[in-house]
């Protein structure tokens, strides 16, 4: 037994299912989870001394790469100063100052602890300015685990929000509408139904949890047309796509203006962090200025806030990261798409900019339905095989490949001939 199941082992007795986050689970694809031990650069180690060519980056926030030399020691000298204060501090303030003055529409922003407590903030904070009460979200967006944003579609589009989780009472989700991600019309037919009810569309600028489905040409910008005819507010959940696909997000690399915007791990590089702001009469609606209460104790940490800092000043200084980035990310989904194509098992592939993803599946992934066509089967058997060539990808069908800065070319390309191998 290696020390990865042992460990496992004494995890399963006294942590639910021996994971504290459900997408850690190795059981989709048939393992038990590979205890990680360290990271640096593109690659991490476990517990027992095993190397992998990492594509998860702690899901995404990893955009220079693990343990980068900049951010351990602005984290080092932060601890130095001792690790949490509740109290303001220089560095929160200037974290707002970075990020007010380089995305668009961000005129305040508010920091939180998570990804999940942002966007749960936002939708309140949409709610309190709008006066409306329902919400429209996407089949297959996630927005983590609030109460009122854990729907399932139901059977119509039309329809209010079922609980998809035990423990969330019905009226947590009475207000929770679901539209078909990248089908306009779906949304507006619940305008339609809901006139003056609605207020906000939270949308996934790129779909990262039903592996990644790129908008189609138009869809968001109809989103947009749609909130602003309709009194409602556009919100771009911007866990996953925020200073990845650019340092202004996905408003700056699709041209699209949303009016809040949410952020998660990505501005710790990594560190439990999240954020959530937008246009400055919206979010002066927030305690202490506005109705709309939200705190939190450890928001704005000091260690989170200088790991953060450092990564982002690097980014915003350094923009040829985000061409590289992005040109590389094209080159290497690309021939994906390629080998996907020849092969005889059905397979294809979506990507946009340094997100991916390979689904086992013939059709081409356009939204939640088309998405779940993949064949879960196949790509536990492929994950397999990946791992046991040393390359971590996510332990599920429905998840992001993430790129990073520190990936090189020649690691992608002996990437490339296992896929070539597995697939043809």
């Amino acid at each position: 037994m290696t020390n990865s199941e042992k460990l496992f082992e004494r995890a399963v007795k006294v942590i639910p299912g021996g994971v504290n986050s459900p997408v850690r689970a190795f059981g989709s694809v048939g393992l038990s989870p590979r205890m990680i031990a360290s990271a640096d650069g593109t690659h991490m180690t476990d517990e027992d001394g095993n190397t992998y060519l990492d594509f998860v980056g702690s899901w995404g926030p990893m955009v220079l790469g693990h343990n980068h030399p900049a951010v351990r020691e602005a984290v080092i000298k932060a601890c130095e100063q001792g690790l949490s204060y509740g109290a303001a501090t220089k560095r929160e303030v200037e974290m707002a100052e970075l990020i007010c003055g380089s995305v668009p529409n961000l005129e305040m922003v508010r920091m939180v602890n998570s990804g999940t407590e942002a966007v749960m903030s936002a939708i309140r904070a949409a709610r309190g300015y709008t006066g409306r009460d329902k919400i429209v979200k996407f089949m297959g967006c996630y927005h983590g685990h609030s109460d009122a944003l854990l729907v399932q579609a139901g059977s119509g589009v039309m329809t209010a929000g079922i609980p998809d989780s035990a423990g969330v009472p019905k009226g947590c989700t009475a207000d929770t509408l679901s539209a078909i991600y990248n089908d306009a019309d779906s949304v507006q037919r619940l305008f339609d139904e809901f006139p003056d009810q609605i207020a906000a569309v939270i949308v996934e600028p790129v779909g990262a949890n039903m592996g990644v489905v790129p908008p189609n040409e138009g869809f968001l910008a109809s989103l947009r047309t749609m909130c602003t005819k309709n009194g409602a507010l556009l919100i771009f959940d911007e866990v996953i796509t925020g200073f990845r696909l650019a340092f202004g997000g996905a408003q700056e690399y699709f041209g699209i203006d949303a009016d809040l915007m949410t952020y998660g791990k990505i501005i710790g590089a990594g560190m439990p962090v999240g954020a959530y702001g937008g246009k400055r009469e919206i979010m002066e609606k927030v305690s202490p200025l506005g109705p709309v209460y939200q705190a939190g104790t450890l928001s704005g940490n000091p260690v989170a806030m200088a790991a953060g800092l450092a990564q982002l000043t690097i980014l915003k200084e350094n923009p040829q990261i985000y061409t590289d980035l992005n040109a590389m990310g094209d080159w290497f989904f690309g021939e994906i798409k390629k080998i996907a194509a020849q092969a005889p098992l059905a397979a294809t592939a979506n990507s946009c900019g340094s997100l991916g993803c390979l689904f086992f599946t013939e059709q081409p992934v356009t939204n939640y339905e088309t998405a779940k066509t993949s064949n879960t089967e196949n790509y536990a058997d492929y994950f397999r095989y990946m791992i046991s060539n040393g390359i971590y990808l996510a332990p599920a069908q429905f998840e992001a490949m993430f790129l990073s800065a520190a990936h090189t070319r020649e690691e992608l390309e002996g990437v490339l001939e296992l896929i070539r191998s597995y697939l043809l």
